[in-house]
């Protein structure tokens, strides 16, 4: 092809040049459209690091264009409205449409194929309840018998993400729609920013591994400062981040060009420098530390509820933690479990698709796990994971869930379109970048309403459910209400797949088949699983 290549290109050249000399100058045109393309093929010929570009001269291009438009092509014109990834065109709709207030209802019936294995529904009631008779704003209180401050929080609130995550405007708009809607705001690991404060919406301070708004110089955990930023009245709670579902056991690494002045004041970082996250806490070395360690951010804050977060990896770490807390006498408010199947701006295709348990998985272990141990009582659970429409939150409550955290279900109410750009500082709706010129467009004091409205109608559609099933509190939904088919012509309740564990049962030595395992693995001393381990 390169021969061709050379030779169309100097003969176009050449005919292009006399046809301008001995007809007309207008030719002068076409031929200096003839020369940018020689001289970008000769370009494409000499360099070396693309080999259709050096083999196609010009013509190569054409498949990095195509590349480029393929996943906008792909969503427009070829994907149906049930097959999208991450989240298809129905869920999409569905919050676009509460968070503008138009009409949500579907036509015709709908799309998704009811005989399907994987298909799930919920059982509604002869005798269903009346919604106005209903609670239509259903809370949980989070704070157990060492917490001062307990927090009357929304069974939905705004999952973490950070400010450098997300733009300025982005935070801005979510916090304000979290002050409108009276739900609670993460802040992620990113530190509490002046965006987050702004408007005065309840917020969750979230602490991660480089304690970012309260580190040393050296990136160790500062008490000072944790316990002056903590008694900040707009701070409902604090979450410690032990793992998320997107990357779990993955760290991560802040770019010194990204390191502005205004990340390093937030962070307490030194601004123009690359700082490293590492993936494990220095605060705390095994589950018994990690134990303490949630009761002295709960000292330093004043009594306020304390929770942590992770996605599970080995079961048998959770249940360390789970007999440390028992040996102590000591328990976090809450536990947010987080499922693989978490988003993030960025991670490996490793971490993202094969690190992590799924939500329902993770929820109904870590269900189990403190009911069995006769600690649930204690401990409010928060589930995680492509959480975006009423029936996720029943399913996750009826798993035994008390209430949902949302991030890209937030960020669809804020105008996310998926254009899975979140990584490249593009995003086209200025919603996860820093560049002015895409921030511009999000304007918060409109997109503030969508955020409260969304919440509003999920809660709303909630309730609904809630009522269609003949319940009337939250707390009464179990796993027999969920059903999921298996098969063509078997279909089974959430109870018979993911059976109950009675309360206690597992503190006189009843554990299940299926944990026994992960009981002789367990070590409140130590993380990890251990050959030497007999079972």
């Amino acid at each position: 092809m390169q021969k061709q290549f050379f030779i169309i290109s100097t003969a176009s050249l050449l005919i292009t040049f006399a046809l301008a000399v001995f007809l007309s100058s207008n030719w002068f045109v076409l031929f200096g459209i003839v020369l940018i393309l020689t001289i970008l093929g000769y370009y494409d010929v000499f360099q070396t690091k693309h080999t259709i570009m050096r083999n196609y001269p010009v013509l190569g291009r054409l498949r990095y264009v195509l590349e480029d438009l393929r996943p906008k092509m792909y969503q427009y014109f070829i994907e149906s409205d049930i097959d999208g990834r991450p989240f298809n065109r129905v869920d999409r709709s569905t919050v676009y449409q509460r968070a503008k207030g138009v009409r949500d209802t579907i036509p015709y019936g709908t799309q998704l194929d009811v005989y399907a294995e994987g298909y799930e529904w919920i059982c509604h009631s002869i005798a269903p309840k009346a919604f106005d008779t209903l609670n239509h704003d259903p809370r949980i209180m989070i704070g157990n018998k060492d917490c001062k401050q307990p927090y009357s929080a929304s069974i939905i609130n705004i999952s973490a993400m950070s400010f450098g995550a997300l733009s300025s405007v982005a935070v801005e708009a979510l916090n304000a729609g979290a002050k409108i809607g009276n739900f609670a705001h993460n802040t992620g690991e990113g530190g509490l920013s002046d965006y987050h404060l702004k408007h005065g919406g309840d917020l969750i301070w979230q602490i991660g591994t480089a304690y970012f708004g309260c580190r040393t110089e050296d990136g160790r955990f500062n008490p000072e400062l944790f316990a002056e930023k903590s008694k900040h009245p707009n701070v409902k709670m604090i979450e410690l981040k032990i793992s998320q579902g997107a990357k779990p056991g993955h760290g991560g690494i802040l770019p010194a060009e990204k390191n502005s002045e205004e990340i390093g004041r937030i962070r307490h970082i030194q601004p123009h420098t690359k700082v490293v996250s590492p993936p494990y806490h220095s605060a705390f070395d095994t589950p018994m530390e990690m134990v303490k360690f949630i009761q002295k951010l709960r000292d330093l804050s004043g009594g306020k509820p304390v929770g942590f977060k992770l996605c599970i990896g080995y079961k048998s770490e959770f249940i360390s933690i789970c007999q440390a807390m028992v040996e102590l006498d000591i328990y976090p408010d809450y536990i947010a479990v987080d499922g693989g199947e978490g988003g993030t701006g960025a991670a490996p295709p490793e971490f993202t698709n094969y690190v992590g348990a799924p939500l329902i998985d993770g929820l109904d272990f870590v269900h189990n796990i403190l009911r069995g141990m006769g600690i649930r009582q204690h401990i409010k659970i928060i589930a995680s994971g492509k959480i975006t429409a009423a029936f996720h939150v029943a399913r996750a409550i009826a798993l035994g869930a008390d209430a949902c955290y949302q991030a890209r279900g937030m960020m669809l109410a804020l105008g996310c379109i998926q254009a899975l750009l979140c990584n490249t500082n593009r995003c086209p709706t200025g919603i996860t970048t820093q560049d002015p010129k895409l921030t511009v467009g999000l304007v918060p004091e409109d997109k503030k309403v969508r955020v409260a409205r969304y919440h509003e109608l999920t809660i709303k559609n909630f309730v609904e459910l809630l009522g269609a099933t003949g319940l009337d509190e939250p707390k009464n939904m179990t796993r027999s209400h969920i059903y999921r088919r298996i098969s063509f012509n078997d279909m089974i309740t959430y109870e018979e797949l993911f059976p109950s564990i009675k309360p206690g049962s597992m503190l006189n030595g009843n554990i299940p088949e299926k944990y026994k395992m992960d009981f002789a693995f367990a070590d409140k001393t130590r993380w990890g699983i251990h050959p030497e381990v007999e079972f």
